[in-house]
């Protein structure tokens, strides 16, 4: 979920695709080496699809829906729309664009990829703990990974004598970026007010976003909760009790700058902040996705990332998806830093209340 965590095809291959396990040059090579020419014939697209059409009907949260992409996907193939298409990556577009001609879901892909090969599904799914991790990656992806979730803290610094500025770019697993958090909020725990910029932020996980949001409560406090469609279970994500950092608290202000570059995981925190009204957000609507989804193989050179969990908030009942966080203030994301400073320095110098754009 994930912009920041697929800048480049190893690192599709290392984290989001799951590749597990093998020797770092073995991923590499896959992603540098000259892809093979591939050729569709009739015989590849139909398996492709038909394998799309089971995998989206045993996966996608909402059955109906992935009824609907099947009339959709059969109709089109019965038509002769795919025969045409020889090129893989205009295959993988159309099936993309004719699945969410459906259903406007942000997470829900199809993809092209020479050469790849990717595990058994029951491979895919992320790690839990640190230690299903370390199992999964060898010492040279760990090192490369946490360098990466270091990172994605970009910036700590004040913006005059009592305004802190946080800039976050992603939410990689809460084990490697736990530290990196607690230091910056020890940066900025004696500032009057703070600034989250999330304008750029790619996303992540779940857990990494529950855990800065532990920083700006005073008690446990019940976040999201995700429903599984494999399990039926709904399972509730609450706010951590041991930080590394010194908290925030939940009394100082807080504003959270987001933009169309603000997706999934950085979505969450801004939706969940907002409606625990912990926080203003300032700038313009978000990418729009909040459903969780994980990439399983349809065929030789082809993956499709399908959403099988949905969040649930639990004060608003709903969620984020295909609308974006909408801003409490609306800014052009350029300027939403600007409007953001002005208004928590008039708040804090005793000016009127920041006001809403909506109820």
């Amino acid at each position: 979920m994930n912009k920041k965590w697929i800048l480049i095809p190893s690192v599709v291959l290392l984290t989001t695709i799951g590749m597990l396990g093998a020797p770092i040059w073995k991923h590499l090579w896959h992603a540098l080496k000259p892809q093979p020419d591939v050729v569709l014939d009739a015989a590849t697209t139909g398996k492709t699809i038909d394998t799309l059409v089971a995998k989206l009907n045993e996966n996608y949260i909402f059955p109906d829906k992935a009824s609907q992409m099947e009339t959709v996907l059969r109709q089109r193939q019965q038509e002769g729309r795919y025969e045409g298409i020889k090129d893989g990556r205009q295959l993988a577009k159309q099936l993309t664009d004719d699945m969410r001609g459906v259903v406007e879901d942000r997470h829900m892909s199809v993809g092209f990829k020479p050469g790849l090969v990717l595990p058994d599904d029951d491979g895919v799914l992320p790690p839990e703990t640190q230690a299903q991790w370390e199992a999964q990656n060898n010492i040279a992806i760990r090192t490369i990974m946490r360098v990466m979730a270091k990172r994605e803290v970009e910036k700590v610094e004040r913006l005059g004598a009592n305004i802190g500025y946080l800039k976050v770019s992603g939410f990689p697993p809460e084990f490697l970026v736990a530290d990196k958090f607690g230091e910056a909020m020890n940066e900025v725990a004696d500032t009057d007010g703070l600034i989250i910029d999330l304008r750029d932020n790619g996303g992540g996980g779940i857990k990494p976003v529950a855990l800065l949001i532990s920083y700006f409560v005073d008690e446990r406090t019940r976040l999201n909760d995700m429903w599984d469609r494999s399990t039926g279970v709904t399972r509730q994500h609450w706010t951590e009790d041991k930080l590394a950092g010194k908290r925030y608290g939940a009394k100082k202000p807080v504003m959270i700058l987001v933009g169309p570059g603000t997706m999934s995981a950085g979505e969450d925190f801004a939706y969940t902040m907002q409606a625990l009204k912990r926080a203003t957000v300032v700038g313009a609507n978000t990418w729009g996705g909040a459903n969780p989804a994980r990439p399983h193989r349809i065929g030789e050179h082809f993956y499709a990332v399908i959403p099988s969990r949905q969040v649930i908030n639990p004060i608003t009942k709903s969620n984020w998806e295909g609308v974006g966080v909408v801003p409490d203030i609306a800014a052009a994301p350029e300027q939403a830093l600007a409007v953001a400073q002005d208004l928590l320095q008039r708040r804090l110098n005793g000016g009127a209340a920041l006001a809403a754009a909506r109820p």
